[in-house]
């Protein structure tokens, strides 16, 4: 004798999602219905003169390594260039020095 009776209520979650399939069945009939009268493009079209973008990037790294190297090559010279004439002028002062402590009498 007990019937339990459920009614469900419609609640905001179920109605905007309803809502939401609607305009998707209508939104995308006509979206895959369209269609275009493009053709692809074949491979010698003066386009292909062009570098492509994955080309430009190589192009770019390329140019950025060589662009480093002359960098470190420029940096590796200035380093020797400072180190030979550090040792010049030590040997100078040296050599003076020795120079000077020979000719002073004690």
């Amino acid at each position: 004798m007990t019937e339990t009776t459920e009614t469900k209520g419609l609640t905001r979650r179920s109605v905007f999602s309803i809502l939401g399939l609607a305009a998707m069945a209508l939104a995308v009939p006509p979206a895959v219905l369209t269609t275009s009268e493009a053709e692809a493009q074949s491979g010698t079209t003066p386009a292909s003169t062009t570098p492509t973008g994955t080309e430009r990037r190589q192009e770019r790294r390329s140019g950025r390594t060589e662009r480093r190297q002359e960098r470190r090559s420029a940096r590796t010279e200035r380093r020797q260039e400072r180190r030979s004439s550090r040792t010049k002028r030590r040997e100078q002062r040296r050599g003076s020095d020795t120079k000077s402590k020979a000719s002073t009498p004690e």
